[in-house]
């Protein structure tokens, strides 16, 4: 089933453009930097239920995946995708950046010097390739499940496609960031499933409580834009 799309007049059209700019650059913005943050490790206790021992790269993380979906309900599912593909790029250009940064020599008077630069992002090429396998399997899963329940349910019942594809997906992305990780020596194996359990129990935690937000951020569109549930923005290009 073909979901129903609006045309916009050029007022409207522009506005459309401006927010799904500030929605990639916010979608970018924490993707890049759970790339660059994720050494460092805590842990949560979770109402003394279960205490976490999770990356502090898994704290903005959740952000892509509702914004994502955001995009996916209101501006379609090739929309979406633009957005993931903008995202990979960014990451593989801020790699490029930490790389050049990492092979010029520090100063003898810098703050940071070559061996704490290295050991902050050294390993940030791993991590990127890792997390990007990963991302780009959960991103492009998240928004083809989320369309499949969006056509089977035709627009109706947000919350089922918002849960269930980002439980699925996250469940993808921290299963395969993980094994890459292990795989390529930068955990040991022995925490794989400590840190995959919590991993995903964290997102999936996340996932439910953004639920809100994105019936808030939906039910903004839909008014401002005079949306039917289901309806997209249609956008020339």
């Amino acid at each position: 089933m073909q979901l129903p799309s609006k045309d916009l007049n050029t007022k409207d059209l522009q506005l459309a453009y401006r927010i799904y700019v500030i929605l990639g650059a916010l979608f970018i913005c924490a993707l890049v930097v759970s790339n660059l943050i994720f050494q460092k490790f805590f842990s949560w206790d979770f109402f003394g239920i279960y205490t976490f021992e999770i990356s502090v790269g898994i704290l903005p993380y959740p952000i892509t995946f509702l914004i994502t979906d955001i995009v996916s309900e209101i501006y379609g599912k090739k929309k979406a995708n633009q957005m993931v593909t903008a995202g990979i790029f960014a990451s593989l250009f801020s790699l490029l950046i930490v790389y050049v940064g990492n092979a010029v020599p520090a100063t003898s008077w810098s703050p940071v010097d070559d061996t704490l630069f290295t050991k902050v992002f050294g390993v940030t090429a791993l991590a990127v390739f890792a997390s990007m396998i990963a991302y780009l399997l959960a991103q492009y899963v998240d928004i083809h499940i989320y369309h499949f329940w969006k056509r089977i349910t035709k627009g109706k019942h947000l919350w089922l496609r918002n849960n269930f594809s980002t439980f699925l997906s996250q469940f993808i992305d921290t299963f395969s960031v993980l094994s890459l990780l292990c795989i390529f020596g930068l955990i040991e194996w022995q925490l794989f499933g400590g840190l995959l359990l919590g991993g995903f129990l964290f997102k999936v935690i996340i996932a439910a409580f953004d639920t809100p937000f994105l019936y808030l951020g939906v039910g903004l569109f839909r008014k401002r834009f005079k949306l039917e549930e289901g309806e997209e923005l249609k956008l020339p290009i």
